[in-house]
């Protein structure tokens, strides 16, 4: 299995691809970023890519599993990805 792109591969191929310096790739992803984190709350889309969204977990009984006593999960607030159509049927080819 291939590795994963870093943050610096990711801004040279940007870069490249556009025409503009690696500082400037650079920050257009952390502008991205932050960007991202600060609209997750409303749900945050990256059109082709995939959508971030808050989610709310229901309380719910749990077991230990080292050993199997019944424990209660509180309830919570969690972030998801959501891909998109388009993403999945570019990586996977369609059906």
């Amino acid at each position: 299995m291939a590795k994963a792109l870093s943050k610096s591969q990711i801004a040279a191929e940007v870069a490249e691809a556009n025409g503009i310096s690696k500082k400037q790739a650079v920050a257009i992803l952390e502008q991205l970023a932050s960007l991202a984190y600060k609209h997750a709350k409303n749900s945050f889309t990256l059109p082709g890519i995939g959508k971030l969204v808050l989610v709310n977990r229901k309380a719910r009984t749990g077991r230990n599993p080292a050993t199997g006593e019944t424990i209660q999960i509180p309830a919570k607030k969690v972030v998801k990805f959501r891909v998109a159509k388009a993403a999945k049927d570019a990586i996977l080819g369609k059906k």
